[in-house]
Formats: structure tokens, sequence, C-alpha cells
């Protein structure tokens, strides 16, 4: 028999109410207030994304900003932000819920005498045993449940935003689990029953295409694919995420980035370690790229031995780089 926990003595009455996007226009404004410059095609699928009530798969290399875009995704719609962080051998009890041994034993040993009375003229261990069985909805109840990320934005009492993080390093039969949770906004958890959303949650999962994912999984979701940013957009970001860098720096290392992107490089860099590279610049008192400074700080922004080698050799190349006059 399943049960629907739609209410619960253990759970808060909603206190938040999320906020609808009215119009594209409305999610761009919305997505910059929360410190995230999103592009046309970004903004569109956040709002296909609220509108239709239907998860976002976002796809793109490490660094591009998916994470990100959940974060801004909750902060623009007013939603609590519940992260599941994937990862190799990830299984169902991890995501969705465990059970409070520990707090269980405790109350074992305080309702001992309890226990005691219960058992008391048992004539065999069964007849016990079977007393005991009786009691157990009181220890597999939700005062024992401990919500894990799935579990958590489904019964949230407040609306809620899952991001299920780099879900390309979760098994595929996670995936698979996955699937029924996206139709329903429903787990079962056998000793209670069913338990529903008390709120359409939003779901963004992020994929760094480490391997193909499931037509299944696919099928569920908008997709959405970010790539490493125009080299407008991405000085917009160095503006906004580095506040007080003089313009002469920004274009310059901007320029530098997209020139070293062009390289055949095992790892390109991403916009956080452009903004890390900034950064570094910045405290360095730096107002332009020499070629010396370049080849001296390639480590902030490169993270393999023989990319930075690699750019050193064009390191020339890479420190002249400007950006077009239209790019402002």
């Amino acid at each position: 028999m399943r049960i629907a926990l739609r209410t619960s003595a253990h759970v808060k009455k909603p206190c938040m109410t999320a906020v609808s996007l009215a119009s594209i226009e409305d999610v761009e404004a919305r997505l910059r207030s929360a410190g995230y410059l999103p592009s046309a095609e970004i903004a569109t699928s956040v709002f296909l994304a609220d509108r239709l009530e239907k998860p976002v798969l976002v796809e793109g290399p490490a660094g591009v900003g998916k994470t990100e875009l959940a974060r801004a995704f909750a902060t623009a719609t007013g939603r609590r932000l519940v992260r599941l962080q994937c990862y190799e051998g990830l299984d169902e009890a991890k995501a969705l819920y465990e059970w409070e041994y520990a707090k269980q034993l405790l109350y074992t040993q305080l309702l001992k005498d309890k226990i005691a009375e219960t058992i008391a003229g048992a004539g065999t261990l069964r007849e016990a045993a079977d007393r005991v069985a009786g009691s157990e909805d009181l220890f597999f109840s939700e005062r024992f449940l401990l919500p894990r990320p799935v579990l958590a934005a489904i019964r949230s009492p407040d609306p809620a935003l899952l991001l299920v993080d780099e879900i390309d390093k979760a098994d595929p039969e996670f995936e698979a689990f996955l699937l029924e949770v996206l139709a329903d906004f429903a787990v079962t958890v056998p000793e209670i029953g069913t338990v529903s959303a008390l709120h359409t949650p939003r779901v963004v999962l992020t994929s760094n295409a480490a391997r193909e994912l499931s037509d299944g999984l696919k099928r569920r979701c908008l997709h959405l694919y970010i790539d490493f940013p125009s080299a407008q957009r991405e000085l917009e970001i160095v503006r906004e995420r580095v506040p007080g860098v003089a313009d002469q720096l920004a274009r310059k290392v901007v320029a530098a980035v997209q020139a070293i992107r062009k390289l055949d490089l095992k790892k390109l860099p991403s916009i956080a370690e452009t903004l890390d590279w900034v950064r570094a610049l910045v405290l360095l008192n730096a107002t332009t790229l020499e070629a010396q400074l370049v080849s001296d700080t390639l480590s902030t922004l490169l993270k393999y031995e023989a990319d930075i080698a690699k750019a050193r050799e064009h390191v020339g190349y890479v420190a002249s780089a400007e950006l077009p006059a239209t790019v402002r």
C-alpha cells in the first residue's frame, strides 16, 4: 500500500513563494541581478524550463558556468538550491535517503524499559520478536529519516531547485533511478510510502560529456549546450566578476585567452580560469600583458605542464593578441 505523504507533523508549512518568470527579457534581467550574464539561448532555455516545469540538461566543457547557471536560476526564482554532486558508485541510498541508525539506537536505549514491558510474558523468542515487530513503525518513521538531496528537494516545504551536478560521472544504473523521479517528482520509501512533491521542483542536470547519457534521460529534459564564450561575453564576465580591473588589462587577457584556446591543448582554459588569471594579474599590479609576464603566470591559467610548455612556444602570439574594435 502506498501512502502519499503530503502533510506531516515533521514538515514545516511552506513559507516561500517562487517567482514566476514573465518573459525571456525578465529571465535575462533576473539572472544578471544574480551575477550571471546569460546569452539569449541560455535565457530562453531557463524561461522554458521554468514555465514548462521540465528539467534542463546543461552540457559543455568544464568551467563554462553550468553550475553557476543553476545557482543563478535558483536565486532568480527565489528557490532553495539543493545540490547532488555525482560520482562513480553513487547509488539511490546516497541520493535519496538514509535511516539515522545512531538515533534509532539512542531511542532504543532510552525506551528499553518500554521494550521490556512489551515483551514481558512472551513465551517464546518468536512471540517476543513478533511483539517488537509491531513497533517497527516507530523506528522507521519520518522521525528517523535522513533525506539526501533528491528526497530533500521533493519534500521541501519551500519551492526548490535540484541541481544534479556532473551526471555523466554517475553510473548508468543511477540514470535509470532518476528517470522515475524526473517523470513523477515522487519517490517511494518502502517503510513509509510514496512521497510526492509539495511543490514541483525545477531541475538542472549538468554534464561535461565524460560519457554518453541515455536517450531516456535526454527525452525527459530540455537540452542546453554552453560552449566557451565569445570574446564579447567573456569580456563582460571579466568586468562583472573582477570589479575595478583596468579595461586595457581586461581586453588583453580576454584576447590572450581566446588566442590560447586556438592551440592544440589537452585542456582549454575555462571562464573560471580566465577570472583566476585576471585576479592574479591585478594582484601583480599588471596594467597590460607582456611576453615575460604571460610566461610567468601561465600556470594560473593552464593545468597541465605540456599545455604550459606549448603555450610558451607561442607566448609572443598570445601576448600580442588584440580584441577587434567591435568588441566593447
